[in-house]
């Protein structure tokens, strides 16, 4: 895995992979930013939903059930020094599914953050705790 991060003048910082995909970041004016980008630790979150996300849905369908849509919403804490690294993570999984029970989207979730999300593993060897909860939305989302 090979990517790099360019800065020209100012922000935001332009990340680039391999497959030349773009993800833009920033930081707040304080910091000499803009704030028209998400900072590198709102990414990491967004990264922890996203890869959790992924296994989730994945996991789902093995078992044949279908998620029409599922929101991740992340909060954290940090450490009041630095580093200032994530010290506890709550995740809330709210999935939209005609056929799929509690059971099957808390035990999907679990194999996610305890065992195949590599984000979830990074943060946890940091000391980071991480809690989740689960609910099924029968409302179509917006």
């Amino acid at each position: 895995m090979h990517v790099s991060v360019t800065f020209r003048e100012s922000m935001p910082l332009r990340g680039t992979n391999r497959a030349g995909d773009t993800t833009l970041f920033d930081t707040s004016p304080e910091f000499y930013g803009t704030g028209s980008a998400p900072s590198p630790l709102e990414m990491v979150l967004q990264s922890l939903a996203a890869c959790s996300m992924m296994d989730v849905i994945s996991i789902l369908k093995k078992k044949r059930r279908d998620p029409v849509a599922l929101i991740v919403e992340v909060d954290a804490d940090r450490a009041p020094e630095h580093p200032k690294v994530f010290t506890a993570v709550r995740m809330l999984f709210r999935l939209q599914s005609p056929d799929c029970p509690l059971a099957d989207l808390q035990r999907a979730v679990s194999l996610s953050i305890e065992k195949y999300c590599s984000v979830s593993a990074m943060l946890r060897q940091s000391g980071c705790h991480i809690e989740w909860k689960a609910e099924l939305v029968r409302e179509a989302y917006q």
